[in-house]
């Protein structure tokens, strides 16, 4: 059964703001290796209007550091699922909009066979723990206090997790890999 990995940055203070962080060529090679390690990103609405166009544009162009411009070519060729009720299209290549339920589509998905399934956004990622559906969390602690901004699992209740690997970067990121206990 294939594995659903949620990887993310987070601060120490626990907020996934996206504009706050450190985002070098060494974090763009992790995320890179995740994304190679898995065949499928699912994310919603949010996540995808974060993600597109800039990744595709980056894909394309190859406009930033080789680090960056693999991560963005990574992400743009590999298949791609949007989950919303809203958005009544999609336009990014390799990328499936889907109305279905989202739980019954990953216990679908996870029964296939295939590398693992990456998740990124925090609603997706918020309603998948609640199911008890993520088998493998990346937490990539932030070295700074925010203060405020969006927060992780505000409402799913206790979770035991067991601690795979611990990874320092130079600029002071500390990627914690987790499994469900």
């Amino acid at each position: 059964m294939r594995n659903v990995i949620f990887a993310i940055n987070i601060t120490v203070d626990g907020c996934c703001d996206h504009t706050k962080g450190i985002a070098d060529d060494e974090l763009h090679e992790y995320f890179t290796g995740l994304l190679r390690d898995s065949d499928i990103e699912i994310f919603g609405r949010n996540t995808y209007h974060l993600m597109y166009p800039y990744w595709h544009d980056v894909a394309v162009n190859q406009s930033e550091s080789k680090a960056i411009n693999e991560f963005a070519r990574t992400f743009d060729s590999m298949p791609k699922i949007v989950f919303s009720t809203t958005l009544k299209s999609v336009e990014w290549n390799n990328t499936i909009l889907m109305h279905s339920d989202l739980q019954e589509e990953i216990m679908r998905l996870k029964k296939q066979p295939g590398r693992n399934i990456s998740v990124g956004g925090l609603n997706i990622a918020s309603q998948l723990a609640q199911a008890g559906l993520i088998d493998e969390y990346r937490f990539l602690i932030q070295p700074m206090i925010v203060g405020s901004g969006p927060r992780l699992f505000e409402s799913i209740g206790t979770r035991e997790l067991q601690l795979v690997e611990t990874k320092p970067f130079r600029s002071g990121v500390v990627a914690l890999h987790y499994k469900r206990g």
